[in-house]
């Protein structure tokens, strides 16, 4: 039986990437050794991750009514990705960032918000969310996230948070909506209070999620889910170009597990691959992997492919 269909709400974007040698230790003039533009933004990546694993993905998010937002929904289509209710927005810019990647695959990101961007959901195909198996959100368009967590829960529908520096203030208004909430270290530590991680964790359960966890980059991904198990999950070890969208690829493969009813750890364990094969190439959707690749790649690593039946038979 295949998974069912995901709906992922945010921010699309455009990315102008270049690839340096090494951070300079001031301001100065440095040569770029490659340029790639692509798509970016967390939800777009988000469900370019998913489709790449053979998910079925519809994206709600916006672009201008400019090439750049044409460039950005001519990639989702290419990526397999839903584009029906990503609307173009007369008016308005396609955000567009800057990332710059050194030798290591650390990088910098100079990003524009959508805070341009209508925030009416009028248009949102909220009856969609009756038949979803899943409902993530990067939290940039709280109206949109907020329209679309309050009908999956009333649907029973599980709803998925990526909450990142650019998001995280936003959290209290939609917590208790919440059934995953995932951050990012720097998201973390500045957004959620607590003496330390397992009191951090502690906390945001409490507040009614039923797991809440921290993406730690290569030191791995710890949770908490509210029957008080704790997880951790290894960060897998990669020969990375680039870092950029790890996080939005992991979210997009948690997600899709979750749709496939696997635990907590099953999908950590999926994600944490899929953001590892993603640092293999420039751009945060180059190296996206196949379930193939995926089940390959943790096979080799821990003797332990792919569950049966998930994914795809006979992976």
């Amino acid at each position: 039986m295949p998974a069912k269909r995901i709906i992922v709400v945010g921010h699309s974007a455009l990315d102008n990437i270049y690839r340096i040698e090494k951070f300079p230790a001031t301001p100065t003039k440095v040569r770029a050794l490659e340029r790639l533009e692509c798509g970016g933004g967390a939800a777009a990546n988000a469900a370019a991750a998913i489709a790449s694993l053979g998910g079925e993905v519809e994206l709600w998010s916006r672009t201008g009514a400019d090439e750049a937002g044409r460039s950005v929904r001519r990639s989702l289509e290419r990526a397999g990705v839903d584009v029906s209710y990503v609307p173009e927005q007369p008016g308005v810019k396609t955000p567009v960032s800057t990332v710059i990647v050194d030798s290591k695959g650390e990088r910098l990101i100079v990003s524009e918000g959508d805070g341009e961007m209508p925030m009416s959901t009028d248009r949102l195909p909220i009856h969609n969310i009756e038949a979803a198996g899943a409902v993530l959100s990067d939290l940039s368009w709280l109206e949109g996230t907020l329209a679309a967590f309050r009908e999956a829960r009333r649907r029973g529908v599980t709803t998925l948070l990526d909450v990142d520096l650019g998001s995280g203030a936003l959290i209290e208004h939609i917590l208790d909506l919440t059934s995953y909430a995932i951050f990012s270290e720097p998201g973390f530590e500045r957004f959620v209070e607590g003496a330390g991680l397992e009191d951090r964790l502690s906390k945001l359960v409490s507040k009614g999620v039923r797991h809440a966890g921290v993406t730690c980059g290569a030191r791995g991904y710890h949770w908490l889910s509210s029957d008080g198990v704790r997880g951790f999950q290894e960060a897998y070890p990669v020969e990375a170009a680039d870092t950029t969208g790890a996080g939005d690829a992991f979210h997009g493969a948690f997600a899709l597990g979750l749709t496939w009813g696997l635990d907590d750890a099953g999908c950590a364990r999926i994600a944490s691959a899929v953001a590892a094969l993603k640092c293999r190439r420039l751009g945060a959707r180059a190296g996206l992997p196949t379930a193939a690749e995926v089940s390959v790649f943790l096979r080799e690593r821990t003797g332990r492919g792919l569950p049966e039946g998930v994914f795809g038979a006979g992976i």
